[in-house]
């Protein structure tokens, strides 16, 4: 699984990192998680507001942060 948080490391993305990290201990599941700060390909989503949230190249969120419990069916369990 490859997830992407797309933002420029404000506060709002350092919590979507914080309760993905958290959902996927939960779930005991693998991800590699890349951070995103190039505004050109944070545009390129379609993300026009931070932090954004993208699953196997799928856009998820945009703008929230999404609840431990969000993200784990975000997530497929």
């Amino acid at each position: 699984m490859e997830i992407k948080i797309l933002g420029t490391g404000c506060s709002k993305c350092e919590k979507l990192e914080k309760n993905l990290e958290t959902a996927l201990k939960e779930l005991n599941a693998k991800a590699d998680i890349e951070k995103v700060d190039n505004l050109a390909v944070i545009v390129s989503y379609g993300v026009m507001s931070t932090p954004g949230l993208v699953i196997d190249g799928e856009v998820k969120s945009i703008g929230k942060v999404p609840k431990v419990k969000e993200l784990k069916k975000m997530l497929g369990y």
